[in-house]
């Protein structure tokens, strides 16, 4: 056989979790067409000597439903290895929706997720009405990677509501109506449906988005009248470990009666540790009773980034508004004016009396749990830790820094999964997988599209928790099986060929960077790995030592459909 192409001499991690062995993939027609030792000619030859070869890691929590308009590679998530994705969580898709009533989608995705309304308006040509129309536009935009997407809630609120989804109460015509597009959106393709119940997920005026009016009543008659595909569900109750009890009862008590597979992101939180224990056991009682839930969990703690080039705890405050509307130059020379700067340091330091703040977005200081990120290893210092080995104030320090690297300078602001050991825990439990990079929101807020090279580099290489045959079947074969992308997640002959190639001694995400290529110049964060050789996407080669090729295999992947 001529096959495509053949990876050749690399040790292969096949995603089942066995031991690695030596040998050759070869591929044609974008499927694993033999693996063994293979000698037969390829249009391309791939030598993976020193690296190891493994299925493409799949990400089931992004949001790069905007993004996939004008970045069809899906950067930074392409960057660490992912070559499948599913979008469309915590109930924000730009669909179903009309044209003219695009403002109202953008409404609950602007905040909630911090992405751009301009590069938004700027970078999406409105093609579709429906959800299934938004599927064909979809499968007809180039795409590097593999998508798919729910169908959320807070789009088919809006639909069918307008401006009433913000406010009311769904009267029974609303929910006959909002049933025929739920049931309409799954028979087309869509992964399934998504919702929110977040406190966290506020509109640009402070107001819930619209999914948060909606009623239990509500959200149960849609998932029931499903029939097919998956439930995500953002948000639980926050504090009250009796309330948050039965919460996670119902949504199992949902999951038995409606037959579909719920899951939603679980972290450990300093506030009230240990309370992920009892959402486990739940799920354990719930698949007794034949119901199907799993947890998304993260590889780190969930990390708010702080920087002069995208935002601080201050920007809202007194006098530092000001400042953060300037250019980054002017800002450095407020910075360097001693006057400007002992009037901002004094500000700084003040008690926090704002409102509270969503998501995200920068929180108050606490200075002992904010930590100088100066590379991507660790462990990191405290800035409190690191002001009093210099004897000097934590907002004196950032300033230093800051201007020691040309304004350069990140912060780690823990929000979540601050304990690691607790993190670890999570990870290993079996009815998690390892998912939750919210790639495409949060675009500057959050980095956390390399949680799959973090568990490469930190908890296999660094800390040695996993094997890598382990770690690789958590992000891979779990993942994949876990959200429904049965030809994908194994290195096995007939399989669809996405396939990553890297270097098990320096694979690690870089350390990110601000840039400004979003439509109408939006800034972002930026991330890439190192120990890249090649990813492969439906048997073409899509990055090489993590540049693109030029290559566009990926495909839309409509649940039901053989690919």
């Amino acid at each position: 056989m001529a096959f495509d192409l053949v990876v050749k001499n690399g040790m292969i991690v096949d995603g089942t979790g066995l031991p690695r062995y030596r040998g050759d993939i070869g591929v044609k027609d974008g499927k694993i067409a033999e693996i063994g030792r293979i000698a037969s000619a390829a249009k391309e030859t791939l030598d993976a000597e020193g690296h190891v070869v493994t299925p493409g890691f799949v990400d089931g929590h992004t949001h790069m439903d905007a993004q996939i308009f004008w970045d069809p590679i899906g950067t930074s998530s392409c960057f660490q290895g992912v070559t499948s994705v599913v979008m469309g969580n915590c109930g924000f898709t730009l669909a179903p929706c009309r044209e003219s009533e695009a403002d109202l989608v953008m409404r609950n995705l602007e905040r909630a997720e911090d992405i751009s309304r301009a590069a938004m308006k700027a970078g999406i040509k409105w093609r579709w009405e429906t959800f299934p129309e938004f599927l064909d536009v979809l499968d007809s935009l180039p795409k590097g990677i593999n998508y798919a997407g729910y169908m959320g809630h807070c789009a088919l609120r809006t639909y069918v509501m307008g401006q009433r989804a913000f406010t009311d109460k769904a009267t029974e015509d609303d929910l006959r109506a909002m049933v025929h597009h739920t049931r309409e959106s799954i028979a087309a393709g869509a992964h399934g449906f998504s919702t929110t119940r977040s406190v966290s997920h506020m509109t640009s005026d402070d107001k819930p988005v619209a999914s948060r009016l909606a009623t239990w009543e509500e959200f149960e008659t849609l998932v029931k009248a499903m029939g097919a595909g998956m439930v995500e569900v953002a948000g639980e109750p926050r504090g009250d470990g009796e309330k948050a009890r039965r919460y996670y009862e119902d949504l199992g008590k949902l999951a038995v009666e409606s037959g579909r597979p719920i899951t939603f992101g679980l972290f450990n939180r300093r506030a009230v540790p240990g309370h992920w224990r009892t959402t486990f056991d739940i799920m354990e009682r719930t698949s007794r009773q034949g119901g199907r839930m799993f947890a998304q969990v993260h590889s780190r703690a969930l990390n708010v980034l702080l920087s002069f080039e995208t935002q601080l705890p201050f920007d809202k405050w007194d006098m530092w508004r000001d400042m953060r509307k300037l250019p980054l130059g002017e800002q450095k020379q407020w910075l360097l004016d001693a006057d400007k700067r002992r009037r901002l340091v004094e500000i700084a330091s003040r008690p926090y009396e704002g409102p509270e703040v969503r998501g995200g977005e920068a929180r108050p200081p606490e200075w002992d749990r904010i930590y100088a990120l100066s590379d991507m290893k660790g462990p990191y210092k405290s800035m409190a830790e690191l002001a009093r080995q210099k004897n000097t104030h934590p907002v004196e320090l950032m300033i230093d820094m800051a201007l020691e690297r040309d304004m350069k300078f990140f912060m780690t602001q823990p929000i979540a999964n601050e304990d690691q050991a607790a993190a670890l825990e999570l990870m290993k439990h079996p009815r998690s997988v390892v998912t939750f990079s919210d790639s495409g929101a949060h675009v500057s807020q959050i980095m956390d599209s390399s949680l799959q090279t973090h568990l490469l580099s930190h908890w296999v290489r660094e800390k040695q928790a996993f094997t890598l045959e382990e770690a690789v079947k958590m992000i891979t074969c779990d993942t994949a099986t876990q959200f429904g992308f049965h030809d994908r997640g194994l290195l096995r002959e007939g399989m669809a060929a996405d396939i990553v190639v890297f270097d098990p001694a320096t694979v690690g995400p870089r350390m990110p960077e601000v840039v400004c290529d979003l439509p109408a110049g939006a800034k972002r964060l930026l991330q890439k790995a190192d120990g890249m050789r090649a990813t492969i996407v439906n048997g073409q080669v899509l990055l090489r030592d993590n540049e693109p090729t030029g290559n566009l295999p990926g495909k839309l992947v409509r649940r039901g459909a053989r690919h």
